[in-house]
């Protein structure tokens, strides 16, 4: 025992995921003393939220709270930091784990500086997995303005074409581009294994009744928080996709994959409260905007959210439908018509619209990907805690839907839950 009379500090934690409740994990295990080991898939840091330009309770940028959570890792030697990695399998039990680990290879080294010379001389463009494919970007690129760790990455489609990589390798005069990089496998020893493998949005094209890929100007909830970002494809200005202009009105579809047994049968818990958030995105920009809101059930958890909710209800030009909506068909003029049924007076109504925003719900990674290890999960993919064998589990939203507080609130629960089975073996 230390002289507090706690218990010393001992063994390894992996964090698997490195979003907002990954890295709350992490932090929280290693400001205590505890080394973590931090597993993220991207060459980045930061998750959904870093896609985000705004979220609750302050409506802050994603800067806001990623910054300060940067800073706390970059101080933290407790914490080594693992980009662009998965985890291969995982062997043994609570207390002493073996956890094979693949690192990709992101031909950029440490020398890199951030200059943007490599991205100058690439010819190679490829779709902005970040902002949903709505703009393309060059082949060496830096994934996010804040990237963390600071570092650029090259697409494999570069040094697929030898003269692009040849460009890309000699524009660099710190010798940072290495296409000698190669994928390799390491394993770690760890007590305790903390899957934050986050969620992705509902594929919209599943839901053929709304028209999402048939008609240009219908976007999903994720797509119009890159939009209204400023380092976003638009640079923050939210527009039709097939015109650019700015729409006089706009239809938010609620439930749109969500409490539907053909799609996804729960409530996604943060569609209504984004959808709200997003209609501030147009009223500032667009003052006179007709906004539509079609919903099924306006959820609200919360006071200050419910205190939201009734802000928004005050705006004269925003309409709030009680009805789920059957089809969104095409009007022409890159226009598009909103069909539903008022459930209040049974009313079929015909909404025509320049632009439709899905409120696409929140599925869980590992719904179309199951991890290597031995973990249980619901029918919709969401890892199922076992804290009576405890050693492993699953943080924020790869447990259940969550908002950004809350899944914060859970992730520094489940570090405690990691840190007790290292104390208990």
């Amino acid at each position: 025992m230390t002289e507090n009379g706690a218990a010393p500090a001992s063994g390894s934690i992996m964090v698997v995921g490195g979003g907002i409740s990954g890295l709350t994990a992490a932090l929280e295990a290693a400001e205590v003393g505890y080394e973590v080991f931090l597993v993220e898939k991207n060459p980045y840091l930061g998750g959904r939220v870093a896609q985000l330009n705004q979220y609750f309770p302050k409506l802050c940028p994603p800067s806001c709270g990623l910054e300060i959570n940067f800073r706390r890792i970059k101080d933290n030697p407790q914490i080594k930091i693992f980009t662009m990695s998965e985890v291969e399998k995982v062997d043994g039990g609570p207390g002493n784990y073996t956890v094979g680990v693949k690192m990709n290879p992101r031909y950029v080294n440490e020398n890199c500086t951030c200059c943007g010379a490599c991205t100058e001389a690439c010819q190679t463009e490829i779709e902005s997995a970040f902002d949903f494919g709505m703009q393309k970007i060059k082949g060496a690129y830096l994934p996010m303005e804040m990237s963390f760790p600071a570092r650029f990455v090259i697409d494999a489609a570069v040094k697929n074409s030898p003269e692009d990589a040849q460009r890309v390798k000699e524009a660099c005069t710190y010798d940072a581009v290495d296409f000698d990089m190669a994928a390799k496998s390491i394993n770690l020893q760890v007590g305790s294994i903390l899957w934050a493998t986050g969620w992705e949005p509902y594929d919209a094209k599943k839901i053929d009744n709304l028209g999402f890929g048939t008609y240009s100007n219908i976007i999903t909830n994720m797509m119009m928080e890159r939009m209204a970002s400023p380092n976003g494809p638009t640079k923050g200005q939210v527009q039709r996709p097939s015109d650019k202009k700015g729409p006089d009105s706009v239809a938010f579809v609620q439930c749109a994959g969500s409490r539907d047994e053909n799609h996804l049968p729960y409530c996604s818990y943060i569609c209504c409260m984004a959808s709200l958030k997003q209609a501030t995105y147009v009223r500032e920009q667009y003052p006179e905007a007709k906004i539509y809101v079609f919903y099924i059930d306006m959820r609200t958890p919360g006071l200050r959210y419910e205190k939201f909710y009734q802000n928004i209800k005050e705006d004269p030009n925003i309409f709030f439908v009680k009805g789920k909506v059957a089809e969104v068909n095409d009007a022409g003029n890159g226009n598009v018509t909103v069909v539903a049924e008022n459930a209040v007076t049974g009313e079929k109504i015909h909404q025509t619209v320049e632009m439709v925003v899905l409120a696409t719900g929140m599925q869980p990674t590992m719904a179309n990907l199951k991890l290597p290890a031995d973990l249980k999960y619901t029918e919709d993919g969401f890892i199922i805690n076992d804290f009576q064998k405890g050693g492993m589990f699953a943080v924020g939203c790869a447990n259940k839907p969550l908002d950004v507080v809350t899944s914060n609130q859970n992730a520094t629960g489940m570090a405690l839950k990691a840190i007790q089975t290292l104390v208990n073996k």
